[in-house]
């Protein structure tokens, strides 16, 4: 009975992680330092191909695996000649060779490859043979295959090759450590020549083209390999070690300009100081670009960690989270006036960051001016807590020493944030108020992963957005086009600049990895600029920011509701003097017909009540003291706010079906 042939072999090669689109950004070599990156056919130019086949085996479409033309002419001219002068071997013979361990060119050796020849043909097509030699094939030192070849002799991909380029692919295997170019760059030369030669008088091009390409100069030294987004590359590795390979929701394209934006900025920057930057798309939550510090060789800038994921202070990048909830809340809107003035809350008593007060300010201006003052009066009404919990329902853990709860400090830095969850946060802003999760792998994407809940209602997403993109840009950027925050945390160890337009946000991180503080080193003034260049780096125009949302107010201040155009109550005001929601109380579930208001009744306040829902003012239908008729627009969680007239506030939140 014939024995079975052989499984086809199981080819091992370098772990590869790639970017959206299938383009490299990173290949490790294999456990013995060897270089051998998978090809196809498909994946490597066609006149490389064709050179290959017409000069190694011109019948190898033909054959069998072994090709009895070729070995009778080969053993005549060696009869011939008394020496070897023409190898009778196929590329099925080679691939059959490489396959396995090296071993004596003998007569045995001979005939043991042109059988297992034979069987890779009875087991697989042309092509995949192909594509096992195209992995396969010997290049000089630890490289195999042509991609191998092509990246470090070239530095690009072999699917676009000169002539040149391809004939000295196809001659290097031949004598592979002979003719390495960056050794031996005159028997590259001669050989890549040869090449050119037996296939131009074979006719398969011109003679122009065969001189223009006999007098191109080898490439004289080898090439890194790519190493792109080299700590998303090792974590992608790290989390699923048994892949060959990952893909990334990174673009190579966006990827390469901002690693050279970060490599280009790092040297202007004092000793021991790094930088980080992300890039997302606010529609999907996808990471186009993740830099994390500088060269990973460099140990004084600690480039080995990734700085993208490191606990940092945020400085003042959190305020807008704190408008958000104030708008949605109803306690404030863009045009609300707010004071400005040296302020204590208990013991403590933020100032300013050029230590001046700015007196009253509508709450928009408070907000792109960065004011302390407002942002912890506003902290104050909404809460430090109900803050930690919103951004924590976002995915967002702020990190607190052991044993603390969020106090108003919060508002101003005193907490820890990561670079990648700070940008998730703004890109949050950007889509409207929707959460989606950080999505760095294309490989492991599930049904709908991204929706989470919401971070802001729509309203308030909306004016913050409006708010940002007032925020006054650095020297020479052109205002209004990009909606952005800058931070610098305590004692000058971290400055912060996160921006977003219509379909991306760009978040930028800046300071020394080991905490030491930086003297002088402000978000403004370092992090910002480079905010405003990565943009100009990845868009040619910014893109337009939502439109109004359903329910936006937009309005002068005069024209807001008499609750809404100043923020805070006149001093002696009790606090028990303020209303106070008696019903419906804290997560009811209300049943809504839609012929038949709701009912919202209060105790207290002074002068008449406003009503808001998700921030929003909405009419209402007094019935009586205290009791106002409202609408549902539909089923849906609702923040319901009533407000008096010297605007103290109260607030709940309830379910309509």
């Amino acid at each position: 009975m014939r024995a079975a042939a052989p499984p086809p072999p199981h080819l091992v090669t370098s772990v590869e992680v790639q970017d959206r689109n299938a383009r490299l950004l990173r290949a490790f070599p294999l456990g013995d330092g060897r270089w051998r990156l998978a090809a196809t056919p498909q994946e490597v130019d066609r006149r490389y191909r064709d050179l290959l086949v017409a000069y190694e085996d011109r019948r190898f479409y033909n054959h069998l695996g072994v090709d009895p033309v070729a070995l009778a002419r080969a053993a005549l001219q060696m009869l011939w000649h008394g020496r070897i002068v023409s190898g009778g071997s196929t590329l099925t013979m080679q691939v059959a060779r490489l396959l396995e361990p090296p071993r004596a060119r003998t007569l045995g050796a001979k005939f043991a490859e042109m059988r297992r020849a034979i069987e890779l043909e009875a087991g697989l097509s042309k092509d995949e043979i192909l594509s096992l030699y195209m992995s396969l094939a010997p290049y000089g030192g630890n490289l195999e295959g042509v991609r191998a070849a092509s990246l470090s002799y070239f530095g690009k991909e072999p699917r676009r090759l000169t002539l040149g380029e391809a004939a000295l692919l196809v001659a290097i295997p031949q004598a592979p450590e002979s003719r390495r170019p960056d050794r031996f760059p005159d028997a590259a030369r001669h050989g890549r020549n040869r090449v050119l030669q037996r296939l131009g008088d074979a006719g398969l091009f011109g003679a122009s083209e065969m001189i223009m390409a006999s007098s191109a100069a080898p490439p004289s030294a080898r090439l890194d390999m790519p190493a792109l987004a080299s700590h998303a590359a090792e974590a992608a590795r790290r989390e699923r070690p048994g892949l060959a390979v990952h893909r990334l929701a990174i673009d190579r394209n966006m990827q390469e300009r901002l690693q050279s934006l970060v490599m280009e900025r790092i040297p202007a920057l004092q000793q021991g100081v790094s930088m980080a930057l992300m890039v997302l798309d606010n529609a999907t939550g996808e990471v186009l670009a993740r830099v994390s510090g500088a060269d990973p060789a460099d140990t004084a800038r600690a480039g080995a960690v990734d700085l993208t994921r490191a606990v940092r202070s945020p400085g003042s990048t959190l305020k807008p989270f704190i408008y958000g909830l104030a708008f949605e809340d109803g306690l404030a809107h863009p045009e609300t006036l707010i004071d400005d003035r040296p302020t204590r809350f208990g013991a403590y008593a933020p100032e300013n960051f050029d230590l001046d007060f700015q007196g009253t300010v509508p709450v928009r201006e408070a907000l792109q001016l960065s004011l302390n003052v407002p942002a912890v009066q506003l902290l104050q009404a909404v809460g430090p807590q109900r803050l930690a919990t919103r951004l924590a329902s976002a995915g967002t853990r702020l990190m607190l020493p052991p044993g603390e709860i969020p106090g108003l400090a919060v508002g101003l830095g005193g907490v820890g944030i990561r670079l990648e969850d700070l940008a998730a946060l703004y890109a949050d802003i950007a889509r409207g108020g929707d959460v989606r999760s950080l999505m760095d792998r294309l490989d492991t994407r599930v049904t709908d992963p991204l929706a989470k809940g919401r971070l802001l209602s729509p309203v308030a997403a909306w004016y913050l957005a409006q708010a940002l993109a007032g925020t006054p840009p650095p020297q020479n950027a052109a205002p209004g086009l990009i909606a952005f925050k800058t931070g610098t945390s305590f004692g000058y160890r971290d400055a912060w600049s996160v921006g977003f337009d219509g379909r991306r946000t760009v978040a930028v991180w800046v300071g020394r990895p080991d905490g030491q503080p930086v003297p002088g080193m402000v978000g403004r003034q370092v992090a910002a600029p480079v905010l405003f260049d990565a943009f100009a780096r990845i868009v040619k125009r910014p893109a337009p920011l939502a439109p109004a949302p359903r329910g936006a107010l937009v309005a002068r201040n005069v024209e807001l509701p008499p609750p809404l155009r100043r923020f805070g109550r006149p001093s002696g005001l009790a606090e028990a003097d303020g209303p106070r929601i008696a019903y419906p109380p804290e997560g009811a579930a209300l049943e809504s017909d839609t012929d038949v208001p709701l009912a919202l009744k209060v105790r207290g306040g002074q002068g008449p009540l406003q009503m808001l829902v998700d921030g929003v003012p909405v009419p209402t239908e007094a019935a009586g003291s205290g009791t106002l008729f409202w609408q549902p627009s539909g089923p849906g969680f609702r923040r319901l706010t009533v407000m008096d007239a010297v605007g103290s506030s109260d607030s709940v939140t309830v379910r309509v079906h």
